[in-house]
């Protein structure tokens, strides 16, 4: 009953108690006494030195509070040059608005109130070029580390109050800010609201980057595909956004999140729209067979040369049997030995400096092919081959997609050796089978292949002239981009 009928403490001593058993070992948590020179106000100052801009403290706050016309809280919103002043009578979220760089003020008079003003200290890096997306032709602006900043390239290609950005708050010791941003009117309200039911549903302790949310909130976390498509590029953010997609920042990441995305999609880069879509068509169509080449150039020739020699044209076989005459591996552990050298020597070449990588990678790849050579544990034929597979890897424009053709080849490369080319297709169905089962925020990765979406084929691994209709498969709220009968029109009235 003493418990029940001990006396609670007041607001401001309950709440300053608390804060400096939590931070009182940090050196950069700083509370300071000030009076009010005017009208001898007695008020404090609570905040964290490293977050928080000196400057701003010093220079727009403090002046304002000791020369002005200051007695109660509701005053600063008059005296303070400041957008951000919040004037709470609930301290709960006390700690996270300071680690947020927030400056609590608390006057002596007022106990039951507090004011936190907006003086975050920010280090963003400059703008600059697409180091992974980098095209030839169209904007060179990339996103940056800086959450607000990110969210400012984006609204200014969208300058439209449909726009719609929510933020949350997600990790639950990193408590990073992600933005989920979706154009109000067009975009699927299932679509976004799937996002945000994900988001809110995240359990982790640290989100450090956007590759976390990929891989916590993506259908199939099991799968090798991604099924998030992240982009550095603010005009490609800004276009799936027109489309009626959903994109997610993350604070922290210069990578942005689209979703639901393809499998086409990935294959595709963002420079085609910016080309004649017969040209833009033709590099798509490339980069689709560089994809197969390299996956299964090296299986095949596993397969043809264990099990399927009748298969070989008599021009051709002289040269493979001159090659492999003093090779004593058999093709699937020379195939192997390459395929592993190939991939030691790209890792090698990421993870060094790039004056170093870059040299590493050359002079390693022409040293190391040509010693394997002569030595007798490699034939050419097959160096060629793998050399052209890796070749034809670099053509996905997209990273992670390019990781994982990488992985693909090596269970290709088994089954090639347990079954011949038997093993190649029935890896192929299992391989087609997944995909076709595999989906991204709940809509068919594979479309529109499966299901076929017939209208959507005009921009998948082909590019046809700008289509008036949106995707099918997003089934957004408003179908029309444009109306081409007025385009028509319009065009016809000019030419008269």
């Amino acid at each position: 009953m003493k418990k029940e009928l001990k006396k609670k403490k007041a607001f401001n001593d309950f709440d300053l108690e608390d804060l400096e058993r939590s931070f009182s070992k940090s050196n950069d948590f700083k509370k300071s006494a000030y009076c009010n020179k005017k009208t001898g106000t007695n008020f404090s100052f609570i905040f964290f030195t490293t977050l928080t801009d000196q400057q701003i403290i010093s220079k727009s706050i403090l002046p304002g509070l000791l020369l002005g016309e200051f007695s109660k809280l509701d005053d600063l919103k008059k005296l303070l040059p400041s957008a951000d002043i919040q004037i709470c009578e609930d301290l709960s979220g006390t700690e996270q608005k300071l680690l947020n760089g927030y400056v609590m003020i608390l006057v002596d008079d007022e106990e039951k109130k507090a004011a936190f003003i907006a003086a975050q200290k920010e280090f963003v890096r400059e703008l600059g070029h697409a180091e992974v997306e980098h095209t030839v032709i169209g904007p060179k602006e990339a996103f940056v580390e800086s959450f607000g900043q990110n969210l400012n390239l984006i609204r200014k290609r969208l300058p439209i109050s449909e726009l719609t950005i929510e933020e949350y708050s997600v990790g639950s010791i990193s408590k990073t800010p992600v933005a989920v941003i979706y154009i109000a009117g067009i975009t699927n309200e299932d679509n976004v609201n799937m996002v945000k039911e994900r988001l809110e549903n995240v359990d982790f302790d640290e989100i450090t980057d956007s590759s976390y949310i990929v891989q916590l909130i993506s259908d199939n976390s099991k799968s090798p595909f991604p099924q998030l498509l992240d982009t550095e590029r603010p005009d490609r953010a800004a276009a799936v956004l027109a489309e009626g997609k959903v994109v997610i920042v993350v604070d922290g990441s210069p990578h942005v999140l689209i979703t639901p995305t393809t499998f086409a999609e990935f294959f595709s880069s963002f420079e085609d729209y910016f080309l004649n879509w017969i040209v833009a068509s033709f590099v798509r169509i490339l980069r689709a067979f560089a994809v197969i080449f390299s996956i299964q150039i090296t299986p095949i020739y596993v397969a043809t040369l264990t099990y399927h020699q009748e298969m070989i044209p008599s021009d051709l076989m002289g040269t493979l049997v001159s090659s492999r005459q003093h090779i004593p591996l058999p093709p699937f552990y020379e195939a192997l030995l390459l395929e592993l050298v190939i991939e030691l020597l790209r890792e090698a070449g990421a993870r060094l400096p790039t004056k170093v990588g870059q040299t590493i990678g050359i002079v390693g790849g022409i040293v190391i092919g040509t010693a394997s050579v002569e030595a007798g544990l490699t034939s050419n034929v097959l160096l060629i081959f793998i050399a052209l597979a890796a070749l034809a890897a670099f053509a996905t424009p997209v990273y992670k997609m390019n990781n994982t053709i990488r992985l693909l080849r090596f269970p290709f490369l088994f089954f090639a050796n347990l079954w011949g080319l038997v093993g190649v297709l029935f890896c192929s169905c299992l391989l087609l089978t997944h995909m076709v089962r595999l989906t991204s925020l709940g809509r068919p990765f594979l479309q529109p292949f499966y299901p076929p979406r017939y209208r959507d084929l005009k921009d998948s691994f082909v590019r046809f002239p700008f289509s008036p209709l949106r995707p099918v498969y997003l089934r957004t709220q408003n179908p029309y981009r444009f109306h081409q009968e007025k385009t028509k029109k319009a065009k016809k009235d000019i030419d008269e």
